[in-house]
């Protein structure tokens, strides 16, 4: 009973993260500083991944779409799309999302699934509440470009 409930309470916060992210004050946020660099910079971000990753690879609901990925250029890119999506140093190099992921019939629940694996990569790296929830919604923002399949 206790892990339906953790799950629950992982999956409405996943939602209302999403939706109200936009609504944290600004002066919450410590001034001149990225979420980059409130993260951690680069190597939180690449030890968020490397977990996120292991944990793709290891959920059924998705791990088949990684099936003929290369994982170490799934990684860089990942790295790389998220240090400069949070304000980051990095370029870049990969599709966007929409090319990326056209054709795939991405669902809702694909992006349920990776939601939940990259929140439980950012516990596990002690990404501070508030980032997280900046994160999930700057990727929240690419939902449109990624689900084809309601």
């Amino acid at each position: 009973m206790r892990a339906k409930c953790v799950l629950w309470r992982t999956i409405v916060w996943l939602g209302l993260s999403t939706v109200f992210v936009g609504c944290v004050a600004t002066e919450q946020i410590p001034a001149g500083k990225s979420l980059y660099e409130r993260i951690g910079g680069k190597p939180v971000i690449a030890v968020v991944v490397e977990q996120c990753v292991a944990n793709l690879l290891a959920d059924t609901r998705i791990n088949g779409r990684f099936a003929t990925a290369d994982i170490r250029k799934l990684k860089g890119h990942l790295v790389d799309h998220l240090c400069r999506e949070t304000g980051g140093p990095c370029a870049y190099s990969g599709r966007d999302m929409k090319t990326a992921h056209a054709g795939m019939r991405v669902s809702m629940g694909d992006v349920r699934a990776f939601e939940e694996d990259l929140v439980k990569a950012m516990d596990m790296a002690k990404v501070p509440a508030q980032e997280r929830g900046e994160l999930l919604g700057l990727l929240g923002a690419m939902k449109k470009d990624i689900i084809e399949v309601p």
